[in-house]
C-alpha cells in the first residue's frame, strides 16, 4: 500500500465526521431491572436505524448521548433472552428517560450471562479492545478450555492441532533464551509469547491447566502487539482462567500410556458477598515417559489469580503463574546444511525410531515465573483506563544435546553437549485508553496506548563437546576423520552420564553471555462506523528499539526506529450473520548490526555495517459467518504477506551480510465451529500455504530464490474434531468424539547444493467415549487409532512422533 493511501484515508475519516456533526445531539437513559427488582448488568441496549449502543453497567444504568432528534425503536436485548423494544422520540437537546424490566430473575439473567461469556469467538486482545469477530478485519481461531477436556489435552502443543494453518517444527528443547517449541504460522517460524495480551515468553513446555481458552491471532500483527513478541503469520495468545462470583471446584486425573500421571485442580473462592471479589487457584503434577527407550518429563504448575473490586468504577487483577520442569531434550535429528545429504529419503535414513539416543541421566530444568498485574479504572461511562504490569522469568539449567549429522559419507550423527546455566526476564508496562463514543452519527471505538518492553538475557557455562558419533540405528562410535589427512582418529570414549560428560566438558573453553534490548511504543487504533454495516479499521505503531547487546561492549548496541500501520475494511450485509472484510498488517523485525570481516574472515577494526528493520506486510480478504446465533460459525480467508529488507550473505565476501533478501507467502484458510443441533459440535479446518524465496543467493540453504523455504512446513494442513453427546433419557451426558489431522509433505530440506528431504504426509485418528454428568466426568481417549507412524520437522530436523497412546480422565466437581 502506497503513502499516499496512508495519507489520504485519515482525511477521509475527518471529513465524514464534520459532515455528521452538525445535528443537534439529545440524550437517552434509564435503568434495567430484573423482574425481582435486582439491576441487570451487561445488557445491550441499541437504537434502530443508528449505530448507537451501549450496555447496561452494574447497577443497571445505561446512558446513550449524542442521539440526533427524530423517532426510534429503543430495544434491549442480551444473548439467551427475549429482545425488549419501546418506541421513543427526542428532541433537540432533550434528555428521554426509558427504564426496562426484564422477564427473568436475577438468577435467571446470572445463568444466562454465563453460558454467553463461552462464546469462543468473544475476544478483548485480538483488537485490544471489545470487538466482535464479525466486527473484526483481522482472522483469529480459537480453542476453548471445553475442547481441550474432549480431548483429554495434556501437552500444550496437541492443542495446536485445532487450528488450520500451524503445524509444530521443533519440539521444545529447553535451550536457553528461546528454548520453547516452534510452530510454523501461515509459512513463517513463531512461538507461543503471549499470555493475556501480554509478553509471557518461556524456555520450555507450557502447562494447559490455567487456560480459559487459546487465541491464535492470523498475520504480521506489529502493529498492536509491537516486535518482540510476534511472527510474521501470525501470534499465539493464552487467556488464563479468572475468579467469579460463586464458589466452585474441580479435580482431574488423567492417566495414560507410557507413564502417563497427571493430577489438576481448579478452585475458585469467593472473599466476599460483594460481586468482583475473588481467588482461583489452578495447579497441575504431571509426570510422562517417552514412547522411546529413553527419555522423560515431569512438571508441577500452580496460578493463582486475584481479583479484587475496590467500587463500580476501580477493579484490579492480580495473575502469577509458577512452573517447575525437569525433561531431558526430545529427539530430533539435523540433517547437514553444508555439505549434499547422506541420507536421500526416511526410508534410506533407516531410523529406529524406538531409540531416544540420549539418556535420562542428563536432563534439563525450565523453571518459569511470570506475573501481570492490571488496574482496571471506569474515567467516564464511555472511557476506560487499563494500566498492566507484566514481569517474567524463565531459566534453562542443566545438559542441552543435539544429534547433527557428521557430513563425513559415514551415514552416523555427531551427539553434541554442553551445560546451560541461561536466564531470560522481560518486564512491560502498558498503558491503554479505550473510548467507545459518537461524533454526530458516527461510533468510535479507539485504543491509545504505550507500551515499555524490556528484556535481559545471560547464559554462562563450558563449551560444547561431542560425546561419541551415533547412526540411525544406535551403533556407536569414538572415531573421525582427520580433514587434513583423510585418516581415521580416535577420541576419548564420553559416557552418558552427568559425570562423564561433566568430564568432557571441563576441558571446553568457557562461555558467557549478557544482552540487553528495550522497546519504547505508541500506538493508537480507531474502529469507525461509517454506516451501521460499514465498518473501517485504522491503526498505526510507533516503535523505538534500542538494543545494549552486552551491556560492557559499546560496540554491539544499536537502534532502530520502526512504524507499523494496519488498515481494515468490515462489511455486513446480514448484520450480525454476515461480513465480508479485507486487511492490510505489517509486522516487522529489528535486525542487528554485523561487524565487517575482510576476505580472510577477520574482522575489520571500525567497520560495522548497519541494518533497516525487516517488514512483513500482508493484504488478505475473506467472510466470516455466525448464524443460527453461534450455531455455524466461520471463517474463509486469502492472504499474501511478503518481507522485505532480509539479510543475505554478501555475493563479494560471503563472511559478511547485507540486505536485500525477500520473501512470500500466500493462501487460504477455513475455520469452522458448528453446533447443527443440540447436542452435536464440529471444529473444522484447511488452510493450503504456498511459500517461496523471491529474492535470495543461490546455494543458500537458507535463501536460495524460487524454494520453498524450509520452515514453511506442508502446504496442507486438515483438522477436524466432531463431538456427539446425548442431552435426554436413560443415557444422558453418554458422548462421542472423533477427529483427527493430515498433514502434508514437508520439505525439512530444500536446497540445490545441499538436496531436498522430504518428510511424507500423514493422516492422524483420533477418537474418545466419554460420560459427564453435572458432578463428574469420566472419558477414555484413544489418539493415533491406526498406530501411524510419522514424523516432524522444519530446519532440517526429522522429529519422530507418539505411536498409538491411550488416556482415561476422570474429573469431579463441585
Amino acid at each position: 500500500m502506497s503513502r499516499y493511501c496512508y495519507a489520504l484515508f485519515p482525511f477521509l475519516l475527518f471529513f465524514l465526521t464534520i459532515a455528521a456533526a452538525a445535528q443537534t445531539p439529545g440524550t437517552i437513559k434509564g435503568k434495567i431491572t430484573t423482574s425481582d427488582g435486582k439491576p441487570a448488568a451487561d445488557v445491550t441496549v441499541s437504537l434502530s436505524n443508528t449505530t448507537k449502543g451501549t450496555a447496561a453497567n452494574a447497577r443497571g444504568l445505561y446512558e446513550i448521548r449524542n442521539v440526533a432528534p427524530g423517532s426510534y425503536i429503543l430495544s434491549v436485548s442480551f444473548t439467551g433472552l427475549t429482545t425488549q423494544e419501546k418506541p421513543v422520540k427526542i428532541g433537540s437537546g432533550e434528555t428521554l428517560v426509558v427504564d426496562f424490566v426484564l422477564s427473568e430473575n436475577e438468577k435467571e439473567l446470572q445463568t444466562v450471562v454465563v453460558s454467553s461469556r463461552r462464546d469462543k469467538q468473544a475476544s478483548e486482545y485480538a483488537a485490544k479492545m471489545p470487538l466482535k469477530n464479525l466486527e473484526n478485519p483481522q482472522v483469529y481461531s480459537t480453542i476453548s478450555a471445553d475442547l481441550l477436556n474432549q480431548q483429554a489435552i495434556t501437552s500444550y502443543d496437541e492443542a495446536l492441532k485445532n487450528v488450520p494453518g500451524i503445524f509444530r517444527l521443533w519440539e521444545s528443547t529447553g535451550r536457553g533464551g528461546d528454548g520453547g517449541s516452534y510452530f510454523t504460522l501461515r509459512g513463517f517460524e513463531s512461538q507461543v509469547t503471549m499470555v493475556n495480551g501480554l509478553p509471557g515468553l518461556t524456555n520450555g513446555n507450557l502447562d494447559p491447566a490455567n487456560l480459559e481458552k487459546i487465541e491464535v491471532l492470523k498475520g504480521p500483527s506489529g502493529t498492536l502487539f509491537g516486535s518482540p513478541v510476534i511472527g510474521y503469520g501470525g501470534l499465539v495468545n493464552n487467556v488464563t482462567k479468572k475468579p467469579y462470583d460463586d464458589f466452585g471446584a474441580s479435580f482431574n486425573y488423567i492417566a495414560g500410556s507410557f507413564g502417563l500421571n497427571r493430577i489438576t485442580a481448579d478452585v475458585n473462592l469467593p472473599f466476599t458477598k460483594e460481586k468482583g471479589t475473588a481467588v482461583r487457584i489452578n495447579t497441575a503434577y504431571q509426570q510422562e515417559n517417552s514412547f522411546q527407550d529413553q527419555g522423560f518429563r515431569k512438571s508441577f504448575f500452580v496460578a493463582p489469580t486475584l481479583a479484587y473490586k475496590l467500587n463500580d468504577k476501580l477493579s484490579f487483577l492480580l495473575l502469577t503463574e509458577f512452573m517447575q520442569e525437569e525433561k531431558t531434550n526430545p529427539t530430533m535429528l539435523f540433517l547437514g546444511r553444508d555439505m549434499p545429504m547422506q541420507f536421500k529419503d526416511l526410508k534410506d535414513l533407516n531410523y529406529n525410531n524406538k531409540l531416544s539416543l540420549t539418556s535420562n541421566d542428563l536432563t534439563m530444568k525450565n523453571p518459569r515465573f511470570n506475573l501481570q498485574g492490571q488496574m482496571i479504572y471506569k474515567l467516564a461511562h464511555n472511557w476506560t483506563s487499563q494500566t498492566v504490569l507484566s514481569r517474567g522469568q524463565s531459566e534453562s539449567k542443566g545438559y542441552y544435546t543435539y544429534l547433527y549429522d557428521n557430513e563425513n559419507g559415514r551415514r552416523d550423527f555427531g551427539l553434541f553437549a554442553t551445560k546451560e546455566n541461561a536466564r531470560t526476564a522481560t518486564t512491560d508496562i502498558q498503558q491503554n485508553f479505550t473510548g467507545d463514543f459518537y461524533i454526530g452519527s458516527l461510533r468510535n471505538r479507539i485504543v491509545v496506548g504505550f507500551d515499555y518492553f524490556g528484556r535481559d538475557q545471560s547464559a554462562s557455562g563450558p563449551g560444547w563437546g561431542k560425546i561419541h558419533n551415533v547412526n540411525a540405528q544406535g551403533e556407536v562410535n569414538y572415531t573421525d576423520i582427520d580433514p587434513e589427512t583423510g585418516e581415521e582418529i580416535q577420541f576419548p570414549e564420553v559416557y552418558l552420564t552427568q559425570q562423564s560428560v561433566d568430564q568432557m566438558l571441563a576441558g571446553t573453553e568457557p562461555t558467557s553471555f549478557l544482552a540487553r534490548d528495550n522497546a519504547y511504543s505508541t500506538y493508537v487504533s480507531n474502529v469507525l462506523n461509517i454506516t451501521p454495516s460499514l465498518i473501517a479499521m485504522v491503526s498505526l505503531r510507533a516503535d523505538y528499539f534500542d538494543s545494549k547487546g552486552n551491556p560492557a561492549d559499546k560496540s554491539d548496541d544499536y537502534h532502530q526506529w520502526a512504524l507499523s500501520p494496519k488498515f481494515g475494511v468490515v462489511y455486513q450485509p446480514l448484520p450480525d450473520k454476515l461480513s465480508i472484510f479485507g486487511n492490510y498488517m505489517n509486522g516487522f523485525k529489528n535486525i542487528a548490526s554485523s561487524q565487517v570481516s575482510d576476505d580472510e574472515g577477520n574482522p575489520i577494526p571500525g567497520e560495522v555495517r548497519v541494518f533497516k528493520p525487516e517488514h512483513a506486510n500482508q493484504v488478505e480478504f475473506g467472510i466470516k459467518t455466525n448464524f443460527g446465533g453461534d450455531k455455524f460459525t466461520s471463517t474463509i480467508s486469502y492472504y499474501d504477506i511478503r518481507v522485505d529488507n532480509q539479510v543475505l550473505p554478501d555475493p563479494i565476501n560471503t563472511r559478511n551480510s547485507i540486505q536485500g533478501g525477500s520473501s512470500r507467502s500466500r493462501g487460504l484458510e477455513v475455520d469452522i465451529n458448528a453446533r447443527p443441533f443440540t447436542g452435536f459440535s464440529v471444529t473444522a479446518g484447511y488452510s493450503y500455504n504456498d511459500s517461496k524465496i523471491l529474492k535470495g543467493r543461490e546455494g543458500d540453504v537458507w535463501l536460495e530464490e524460487g524454494r520453498r523455504p524450509f520452515w514453511a512446513g506442508p502446504a496442507n494442513l486438515v483438522n477436524l474434531w466432531a463431538v456427539y453427546k446425548i442431552s435426554s433419557g436413560l443415557v444422558k451426558g453418554l458422548g462421542l468424539g472423533f477427529g483427527g489431522n493430515y498433514a502434508g509433505e514437508n520439505l525439512t530440506l530444500n536446497n540445490n547444493s545441499v538436496g531436498v528431504f522430504r518428510i511424507p504426509s500423514y493422516t492422524l485418528l483420533n477418537a474418545s467415549v466419554f460420560y459427564d454428568a453435572d458432578k463428574f466426568r469420566v472419558g477414555f481417549n484413544v489418539n493415533n487409532l491406526t498406530n501411524e507412524e510419522y514424523y516432524g520437522g522444519g530446519w532440517s530436523t526429522v522429529n519422530p512422533q507418539k505411536p498409538r497412546n491411550v488416556a482415561i480422565s476422570l474429573m469431579y466437581k463441585l
